[in-house]
């Protein structure tokens, strides 16, 4: 369904002869120009999320700390992990050279929450308070072992390099719903351990094959939100205006000439840069956010660059209409001691995530928001390096793991897939990445098979040749 770039509506109808046969022509080509020059399409059928928050939790969170419980584990403190648990089943180069795979139970304690009694680690005391809110699926599983590649095939459908991620397909395949803000917007959380980066490369929200107006737009939690979106000094704003105006003009001819599209987006990104002159600051002040926000979120949303500051955000850009808000939070690599570690990145996330959930619902905003919450991979339920009942590390996990959603057509309060004794393999309901990736653009009305671009002389789409929705925990 390749849609071609438009052209802000002025420029689009001034140099038409046949103004009225051209947007006629617009929209038989899958696009409706707005009065702000903004691109909206219409979906496949009817969706039940109009938006998607996408809190990616980097590192790989372990699933046997936070959301699959195994109480079992505990008689099997430091025995080796059963053959015909592993089944001779590949583990990273990081372990390959210990003589033993020893077992290592959970050092922390899980409780049953709300009505669905559903089991949820009590290192996430806000996420248990909206237990009945949420949908557990503890049978994710990803054939990525690493990072880089199990990062790039959450996101872009694809273990290689160079494919669009989620959010500029969804960008793609919908438009946008917002005159003055990108219809496609990351933030990177700060870690409060001081974590380093897994991955986070530009690319994992680039926009790959697909034109460049569909690539994510970086906020920065500094003064300027933006890169180059101010006045240069000695610049007003009707200055700016007529150095657009006569900037559009020039590309324009090249357009004309050559056909390019990307000339066609650098024209409205233009645009758009100018208008977000406007919207950005309204955006990024929180000062007017009431104390219960807070109290919701967390004090530490008062620091710019938290998770919980970029939560609060990803709220407002949702009211605002982005269409997809993708939340990268980092550090959650734990191959040793993990009882000292994930408790500092489990408070980091745990209110806000929770807050954040909770305000949407009471805002009226949750029903047509899609909040998904969880990382690449999960972690072995075997020791990484020397094991003992109060240190302990695990390995990455791609063959069992957990995540949450929310929310945008998603039925609460219920847990989906199961996972053996030691949480290694998957023993119900198993959910692929693919499958994931699928019932996202499902909520979205988009049908993940129809929902494709012609690139090199085939047609590519987000799910390759691969993936299903998950009806099961659609209401």
């Amino acid at each position: 369904m390749n849609s071609p770039i438009l052209l802000p509506r002025r420029n689009f109808l001034a140099r038409s002869t046949l103004g009225l046969g051209a947007l006629a022509f617009g929209q038989l080509l899958g696009g409706a120009l707005t009065a702000s020059g903004a691109s909206t399409l219409k979906p496949h059928f009817k969706p039940t999320a109009k938006r998607v928050i996408f809190l990616h939790q980097s590192g790989g969170p372990s699933q046997l700390e936070l959301l699959d419980y195994k109480p079992g584990l505990t008689g099997h403190f430091d025995k080796d992990l059963p053959d015909s648990v592993r089944m001779g089943q590949r583990i990273t180069g990081m372990v390959s050279g210990q003589t033993r795979l020893p077992v290592a139970p959970s050092k922390f304690a899980f409780a049953q929450c709300g009505q669905s009694g559903r089991w949820i680690g009590d290192l996430l005391p806000h996420t248990q308070k909206i237990a009945d809110d949420i949908c557990v699926i503890n049978s994710m599983n990803t054939e990525a072992i690493n990072h880089d590649p199990a990062i790039t095939f959450i996101q872009t459908g694809s273990q290689q390099p160079g494919r669009p991620c989620l959010g500029s397909w969804v960008d793609y395949g919908l438009g946008s719903e917002s005159e003055n803000l990108p219809s496609f917007v990351v933030l990177i959380s700060v870690p409060g351990n001081g974590g380093a980066d897994q991955g986070l490369l530009s690319r994992l929200w680039g926009s790959g094959f697909l034109p460049s107006k569909h690539q994510g737009v970086k906020l920065r939690s500094g003064a300027e939100a933006v890169l180059y979106l101010n006045d240069p000094p000695g610049l007003e704003r009707a200055g700016r205006r007529q150095w657009l105006d006569t900037l559009a003009n020039l590309n324009q001819r090249q357009f004309q000439q050559t056909h390019d599209t990307e000339i066609a987006t650098r024209i409205a990104q233009y645009e758009l840069a100018y208008r977000m002159q406007t919207s950005m600051p309204d955006l990024m002040d929180v000062s007017h956010e009431p104390e219960s926000t807070y109290q919701l979120y967390g004090e530490s949303a008062r620091t710019p660059g938290s998770y919980a500051a970029n939560c609060l955000l990803a709220r407002r850009l949702a009211e605002r209409g982005v269409r997809f808000i993708q939340l990268y939070h980092r550090g959650w690599d734990h191959h040793g001691g993990l009882p000292e570690r994930i408790p500092v990145l489990s408070k980091d996330v745990d209110q806000a995530s929770a807050g954040l959930v909770a305000d949407l619902k009471q805002r009226g905003m949750l029903d047509d928001t899609l909040v998904v919450w969880g990382g690449e991979f999960g972690r072995t339920v075997y020791s990484q390096g020397t094991l003992t009942k109060d240190n302990y590390g695990r390995d990455h996990h791609g063959r069992a793991f957990s995540m949450w959603l929310a929310g945008g057509g998603v039925k609460p309060g219920i847990t989906y897939g199961k996972t053996d004794d030691f949480s290694f393999n998957i023993t119900e309901n198993p959910v692929h990445i693919h499958d994931l990736q699928a019932t996202i653009l499902h909520c979205l009305g988009l049908d993940h098979e129809r929902l494709t671009y012609r690139f090199q002389g085939r047609q590519y789409r987000l799910t390759d040749v691969h993936g299903k929705v998950v009806k099961e925990i659609l209401a």
